[in-house]
């Protein structure tokens, strides 16, 4: 028999192929922010942004 034909190992066996969706998400409602949190977030974003505008 031609082991040389017969290709590589196969590397890598069970490790998934990509990231959790949610793996630096908050602790807590599966992992996501709830809906004020994600406003005040977004707020404080865009009062920022506000300022650096203004300087």
């Amino acid at each position: 028999m031609d082991y040389s034909k017969s290709g590589n190992a196969k590397f890598g066996k069970g490790i998934p192929r990509h990231l959790e969706k949610n793996a630096k998400a908050p602790e807590g409602n599966g992992g996501r922010e709830t809906k004020e949190q994600l406003l005040a977030r977004m707020k404080v974003a865009a009062l920022a942004k506000a300022e650096k505008k203004a300087d």
